[in-house]
């Protein structure tokens, strides 16, 4: 009963968010809703209440794929399409504000993807020291290269006197 009360309720509305969509089954029994023109998706899938539905929203990749969803909502399914459909779009907007935010591609890795938080400058030399990743070996460095040294050296002295 369930899963035909999910279908009809998926297949309504689907029809009250989008005019263009996509409605399957997936395979835990949930009901997917693909709106392709605005690259989002919706599940609806049973809950642990018996009158519940969990509701989540995504973002559709490109190449189809589809994106973790980005928030969910816990919805009785006798509220009526109205309530679902409200939800529905809250979440869509969520999901629509995590699209905002360019995902890194190849070429653009590693620069700035727009505005971030600023700090104030510091001096880059100060702070390179400050993190052992200045232009000078430090001097956990030089230790290490001493005991390295040494123990060449007695390997090698070591070597010479037993022959």
């Amino acid at each position: 009963m369930v899963g035909a009360q999910l279908r009809d309720t998926a297949q309504e509305l689907a029809a009250v968010l989008w005019r263009e969509h996509t409605v399957y089954r997936e395979r835990s029994g949930g009901m997917v809703i693909r709106g392709e023109h605005v690259r989002r998706w919706i599940s609806l899938a049973p809950a642990g209440g018996r009158d519940e539905i969990l509701v989540r929203a995504g973002r559709i990749l490109d190449g189809g794929t589809t994106a973790p969803a980005r928030s969910e909502a816990v919805v009785p399914l006798s509220a009526g399409t109205g309530v679902l459909a409200a939800t529905c779009r809250r979440l869509l907007a969520d999901a629509a504000g995590d699209a905002a935010r360019p995902a890194p591609d190849r070429e653009t890795a590693g620069r700035s993807q727009g505005p971030r938080k600023t700090r104030k400058p510091r001096n880059s030399r100060k702070s390179a020291r400050r993190n052992g990743r200045g232009r000078h070996t430090g001097f956990g460095s030089w230790v290490i290269l001493v005991c390295v040294a040494g123990v060449i050296a007695l390997f090698a002295y070591s070597s010479a006197m037993h022959g």
